[in-house]
């Protein structure tokens, strides 16, 4: 028998916020922990000062337990090892399959939930200690590990492990959270639905893209939004940028137009490049539309600004009335 997530996480609603680096920071993740849900806080792109700054402002604004996400393929011992003095309850690990993460996590009392795309790689994480599986779909917005949809990808995972699977990709409302329970996932992971949250921190331009945005309006690319971050698949919003490089036919890195072209500041003034991974929030400036905007498939779901725990109400109560009411069709 699988174990109930509530009790894996210690958490009342399956609700988790995806770890959106420049999106989710400490006010989010507490949001959704506070409202019943799941924080995940993405750090690893943070140096060692703010990384243990933002822990410590996540756990001083809740109580609840909350995990902290951090990429594999980066060295990550140190990060791992201050998750591990501070006590946080688990640590969310994705970018491939890292064995010696999942032990050094485990050896130091840590929750381990991992992601992967495939169901190979389920059965491999659950093998070396992994206590939820993050099954992520195609569908999902940002850095998207996985090439295999959520309706097909889901129940593939639950059908080959016996611990807790966590549904994401393309999952923005009640009724696609209902859809990936129906399909066995013990909990929902979601994104893009939390960029529209006051506690988002995103530019102001990107969270109207989001809610303007129609279900066509998201692309994959393989290496688009390389710069900083080479050689990691992502879905983001179609714009001017992507418009361009496919007139241009595609190019390669290297001979994509107007590469190297300054198009905005961070707020403390570092220039942002057209391709570059990067996500716009608050205090950016420049030519914001033409940036990397990730989001995911479900971002048609998405039309109204929320605080995050009316998001985790909504979603929860939304769900339940669709699975009364699948039940009654049947």
């Amino acid at each position: 028998m699988t174990a109930p997530l509530s009790s894996v996480l210690d958490t009342r609603i399956p609700i988790l916020s995806a770890p959106m680096a420049g999106a989710a920071g400490p006010d989010l993740v507490a949001a959704v922990c506070n409202a019943g849900g799941y924080g995940v806080l993405p750090l690893w792109h943070k140096p060692m000062d703010g990384f243990v700054a933002d822990l410590a402002q996540a756990q001083a604004a809740t109580q609840q337990n909350f995990a902290v996400n951090i990429n594999v393929a980066n060295p990550y011992k140190d990060q791992l090892q201050a998750c591990i003095d501070h006590k946080v309850h688990a640590v969310s690990l994705f970018w491939g399959m890292d064995t010696d993460a999942i032990d050094m996590a485990k050896d130091g009392g840590l929750k381990v939930l991992y992601s992967v795309g495939t169901s190979q790689e389920a059965k491999a994480a659950e093998a070396a200690g992994a206590d939820v599986i993050v099954a992520q779909g195609w569908e999902a917005g940002g850095h998207v590990w996985g090439r295999v949809s959520s309706l097909a990808l889901i129940p593939a995972v639950v059908d080959a492990v016996n611990i807790p699977v966590v549904a994401a990709g393309g999952i923005a409302d009640g009724r696609a959270m209902a859809a990936a329970m129906m399909l066995g996932a013990s909990g929902v992971w979601v994104g893009t639905r939390f960029l529209a949250s006051t506690e988002a921190t995103i530019h102001e331009t990107y969270r109207q893209r989001i809610l303007d945005a129609r279900e066509d309006q998201t692309e994959w690319y393989h290496e688009l939004y390389d710069i900083s971050w080479p050689d990691a698949p992502h879905r983001a919003l179609k714009n001017s940028t992507s418009q361009g490089w496919h007139q241009a036919g595609a190019p390669k890195p290297g001979q994509r137009p107007n590469e190297g072209q300054v198009i905005g500041h961070r707020p403390n003034g570092d220039p942002v490049e057209r391709y570059q991974s990067y996500t716009p929030f608050s205090g950016t400036t420049g030519d914001v539309d033409a940036m990397s905007l990730w989001s995911g498939q479900g971002v048609s779901q998405v039309r109204q600004v929320m605080s995050a725990a009316e998001i985790v109400d909504e979603l929860y109560r939304d769900a339940q009335t669709a699975l009364q009411n699948g039940r009654s069709i049947l």
